[in-house]
């Protein structure tokens, strides 16, 4: 934002020289090419508010510019309170300084600046500009309520609790835990903060170094995430300059000169590249607006790590603004009717916005000569949330119609206990808010927001009902599960992504669609495993409360060979040992009687499908005179008529007693190997023989030999064996056999 000075000891360079300074229409420093608005003097604007006009009912001087910037968002807005306002402020911070020897009313003014330029509405203006009149004056909260109203007292009660917050690591949890949620319930609170964090990141060069640095770290670690998660771009981005350029003065120097290089360039591929793409869309008829925005500091830094060598390209993005949705996809037609696209770097955050409220087409053009342009491809009020994010929605709290009386337009809009409801409060900062209440203690709050925090990249996912869940990169089935079904995700048992089973671990890509599988059994429990695989607050708070609330209970591991106690696996071995012989079967008991139609021959029943009646079968004649029977699905069938082998007419006899084996696949949980024993028992049938494989991925594999008493039962055993909770497959086997 070039609307304020910067301090020229400040090590951010970035401000220091005007052709350098960022602006809140681009991403980052413009290029020296382009003009930019002049500087304000610091020192003019303090001599001005002292001597700022006598008229009583005009606008004072110095907030001159705050009132052209407001009125370029808000041309119809009431301008009487930013006046009152500012002769309050002006007299109670009367002959108070900063430490870079400006009057403090400068630091109101300019944080009002940052604020207008931004859009915000007047509301948030007259909050702004009182601020710190509670915390650094004799202004009383009263004060305020009875000249404002209710709103303005609110916001400035709010900012004033933050600026007694110590974000760093003596911080005490509790202390930021109640301001934070304070906060979340105005979102204009936290957009004062940001502004007023910026203000004082520019001036930071007043300050030794050991305190520049604490705050440039603060700052990286919990403002500029808010930031982030706010939408308010154009604060992120000059943030993480000022930031860059005192924690790391080398590489930041070394950014600035490759910046500097590229301006002294004869030519300039992405000035040729927009102006190719301003041709194209003129010949296709589409009105837009073709714009270079350039990379800030910190953003072609990364791009440099990770690209090696910069191009030309590479030193800023073509942002094409229009004034329809459908326009943009049009123009994204075109560029790739007409340019070379490169297809892997397409993302539609239109149909799918950001967890911030950012909306935009991302794609890339590629020209012969190797450069490849960014393209983003948004409408003017897209282009306005992207910059803005949160401060452009205007007051959430204004009453819904005009009708409305005077009144309460000034009262807070806030339910009987004092909550107040915010609609265009952000998807993340609505999670902060119920996931806090559910932390069992405030570090598990603070740490927990710390880690959300660091993770700045979010994935949207797609539930099978059509819904949409936003997570964090990196998240797991596990976190879908929490976020989709919050504590009634205990009793889920797995997942199909993208239509195929997975297990809980699976980590999600953006643009997965997840069915999660939930099991039936009221007492299903979380397993401890999962916090190793929860990156979400809402997954790990729900898991961790669980397990503190069952401190007694065994560690729900899935170890479904032991079914997670050794003597209930034990007895359930034995079970399916003893059941034979408990059901009068001798050692090789009966199974189902195929004839075969050639005389003298045994009769053997295929192990790799173990066919019964009244499944279709054919024979084949194998060594020593035997007659081994398969069902015509099988892939043996295949495999035997390949190398020739004579087919021999197979049919069923009388017998109806049948031995088959069967698999089951299940996810792994506590008691789930006992449950299946008793499913197959109470179906009449007995376990010749079962085993259980080694747990893969949280999933097991069954394969139980069974003695049926009649063949026709055998769907209502796979049935009832599908039943059991964490089954979600039952199947014939098809083991692979040699040809005899």
């Amino acid at each position: 934002m070039s609307a304020e000075a910067t301090n020229p000891a400040s090590p951010g360079a970035v401000t220091s020289s005007p052709e350098l300074a960022a602006s809140p229409e681009q991403d980052g420093p413009p290029s020296p090419r382009r003009r930019t608005r002049p500087r304000i003097d610091l020192r003019r604007l303090g001599r001005a508010a002292f001597l700022g006009s006598a008229t009583r009912d005009r606008l004072p001087d110095a907030i001159g510019h705050v009132v052209e910037a407001h009125r370029a968002h808000h041309p119809d807005a009431d301008l009487e309170p930013l006046r009152r306002a500012y002769v309050l402020a002006e007299s109670s911070h009367r002959g108070q300084m900063r430490k870079s020897g400006e009057p403090y009313i400068t630091h109101p003014l300019a944080v009002t600046l940052i604020l207008a330029e931004l859009g915000a509405e007047t509301t948030t203006l007259t909050a702004s500009l009182l601020h710190d009149t509670v915390e650094d004056t004799d202004v009383t909260l009263d004060q305020v309520g009875e000249e404002f109203g209710a709103e303005v007292r609110y916001i400035v009660d709010g900012v004033t609790k933050l600026e007694k917050v110590d974000y760093g690591t003596a911080a005490e949890p509790e202390t930021f835990r109640k301001m934070l949620v304070a906060t979340g319930n105005d979102v204009r609170v936290m957009s004062i903060k940001l502004a007023d964090r910026l203000h004082n990141m520019r001036t930071l060069g007043v300050m030794r170094p050991e305190k520049q640095e604490r705050i440039a770290k603060v700052t990286r670690d919990v403002l500029i995430p808010l930031a982030e998660r706010l939408g308010v771009q154009a604060l992120k981005t000059e943030l993480e300059d000022l930031v860059f350029a005192i924690l790391h003065p080398e590489e930041y120097q070394h950014t600035r000169e490759l910046i500097v290089d590229n301006a002294s360039r004869a030519d300039d591929p992405l000035a040729e590249i927009a102006e190719e793409v301003r041709g194209v869309l003129r010949d296709s008829g589409i009105q837009a607006e073709v714009l270079i925005r350039p990379r800030h500091f910190v953003s072609l830094h990364r791009a440099s790590r990770k690209r090696g060598r910069l191009r030309g390209s590479d030193f800023g993005r073509v942002l094409v603004l229009v004034n329809e949705d459908a326009d943009c996809y049009g123009v994204l037609g075109e560029l790739h009717t007409c340019m070379t696209p490169v297809v892997s770097e397409f993302k539609d955050f239109i149909a799918v916005p950001k967890f911030n409220l950012y909306q935009s087409l991302h794609t890339a053009v590629a020209r012969a000569d190797g450069q490849v342009a960014e393209v983003l491809i948004r409408t003017h009020q897209m282009h306005k949330a992207a910059e803005a994010g949160v401060i452009a929605l205007g007051n959430p709290y204004a009453p819904p119609s005009e009708e409305q009386s005077d009144g309460d337009s000034d009262r807070a809009r806030a339910e009987p206990d004092g909550e107040r409801i915010d609609p265009t409060r952000p998807g993340w900062l609505s999670r902060l808010l119920d996931w806090q209440e559910a932390a069992p203690d405030p570090d598990t709050f603070w740490s927990t927001l710390r880690e959300d925090l660091a993770q700045d990249r979010e994935i949207t996912v797609f539930r099978a009902d059509g819904g949409s869940l936003g997570l964090p990169e990196g998240a797991s089935c596990v976190d879908a599960a929490y976020a989709q079904y919050g504590e009634d995700a205990h009793a889920c048992i797995g997942a199909r992504v993208n239509g195929r089973l997975a297990t809980l671990s699976t980590v999600l890509r953006d643009g997965d669609t997840v069915q999660l599988l939930m099991g039936q059994d009221p007492a299903s429990e979380p397993s401890r495993q999962w916090l190793e695989h929860a990156h979400t607050p809402v997954a790990r708070i729900a898991i961790q409360r669980w397990l503190a609330a069952h401190p007694t209970h065994d560690d729900p591991v899935p170890e479904p060979d032991s079914s997670g106690d050794p003597s209930e696996a034990e007895a359930a071995r034995a079970a399916a040992e003893a059941r034979p012989a408990q059901d009068g079967s001798d050692a090789s008991p009966a199974a189902a009687t195929a004839v075969v139609d050639q005389p003298g021959a045994t009769v053997r029943l295929a192990g790799c499908c173990t066919p019964v009646p009244p499944d279709e079968v054919t024979g084949f004649a194998v060594r020593g005179g035997v007659v081994t029977v398969h069902r015509v699905e099988c892939t043996g069938v295949a495999r035997m008529k390949s190398t020739g082998r004579a087919e021999v007419g197979v049919h069923w006899g009388d017998t109806t007693e049948a031995r088959v084996t069967l698999v089951a696949e299940s996810f792994g949980r506590p008691h789930l190997l006992a449950d299946l024993t008793e499913a197959i028992a109470l179906e009449g049938v007995a376990i010749v023989s079962a085993t259980v494989e080694p747990p893969s991925q949280q999933r097991v594999r069954h394969t139980y030999t069974l003695q049926l008493p009649d063949a026709a039962h055998l769907p209502a055993l796979m049935r009832a064996m599908r039943n059991v909770p964490g089954v979600y497959d039952v199947s014939r086997a098809q083991h692979h056999v040699a040809v005899p």
